[in-house]
């Protein structure tokens, strides 16, 4: 059975069929790309899955649970994170306590005990502060932990919001153009970055990204959209070499080599 389980979705905007006929499963340990133009749909697909928007029909299934109707809250409670398209930190917090953030949906000590400062919440405290940290130390951004994030390279925000997803324990994270912005050098790095953190949490990822650099050098199977619509699947040489896929990027006219 496969992790993520997407069937015949459709949203619907006023007439305008944003996604259609979209299935897509996903399996356990997979990286999976999603590609297509500006306004192709991929971004209102992550949306679907993590609630931010209801479908307009179609089904929706993770770890064999449908998640049609749940609030993003408890979509997350279920181990699926995300990043967006337009980075959204606390930009006028600290990088720390923007992961730490994040931790504290799952506080284990009470109200009295933070008015008070007991021992409980000292412990709690001191505990999430670790694993924030730890978690920046994976990307890299432990020693700017006290740097307002807003003031943080373009780059290290991205990675900063990536750090911050990961601090919900997730199982799967689906990254919406996490290159965006970034030059050739550093799309480098964020592949092996990927990659790396892939392994380290036993994730399972789905990415958006227009940097073909990426996709093609991270996604082991490609998913290619087009006006709502999957219009080519498979692996990147079979993705890259399909008539269809170069017509929706470039045009009528072009021929394969």
């Amino acid at each position: 059975m496969p992790l993520l389980e997407i069937s015949d979705l459709y949203k619907n905007f006023e007439g305008i069929k944003a996604v259609q006929h979209f299935d897509m499963n996903v399996d356990e340990g997979e990286i999976v790309g999603l590609i297509g133009p500006n306004g192709a749909g991929k971004t209102t697909v992550f949306n679907l899955v993590t609630g931010l928007q209801e479908a307009t029909s179609g089904a929706v299934r993770y770890n064999g649970e449908s998640l049609m109707g749940l609030r993003p809250c408890v979509i997350a409670s279920k181990g699926i994170a995300r990043t967006f398209q337009n980075i959204r930190l606390f930009k006028g917090m600290t990088v720390l306590d923007n992961v730490r953030s994040v931790f504290h949906c799952r506080i284990r000590y009470g109200f009295y005990d933070a008015i008070l400062h007991t021992g409980r919440y000292a412990d709690e405290e001191t505990h999430i502060r670790d694993k924030a940290l730890e978690l920046l130390d994976v990307f890299n951004l432990a020693s700017r932990a006290d740097a307002v994030a807003g003031s943080l390279p373009y780059g290290d925000q991205r990675r900063l919001e990536i750090a911050r997803a990961l601090a919900l324990e997730p199982k799967t994270i689906l990254l919406d153009e996490p290159a965006a912005g970034m030059n050739p050098n550093e799309v480098g790095t964020l592949v092996q970055l990927i990659r790396s953190i892939k392994q380290r949490f036993t994730l399972t990822v789905v990415v958006i990204e227009h940097q073909m650099g990426l996709v093609m050098n991270l996604c082991e199977r490609i998913i290619v959209m087009d006006f709502g619509e999957i219009i080519a699947a498979g692996n990147p040489f079979e993705v890259r070499t399909n008539p269809l896929v170069l017509e929706a990027y470039l045009g009528k006219g072009v021929k394969t080599a």
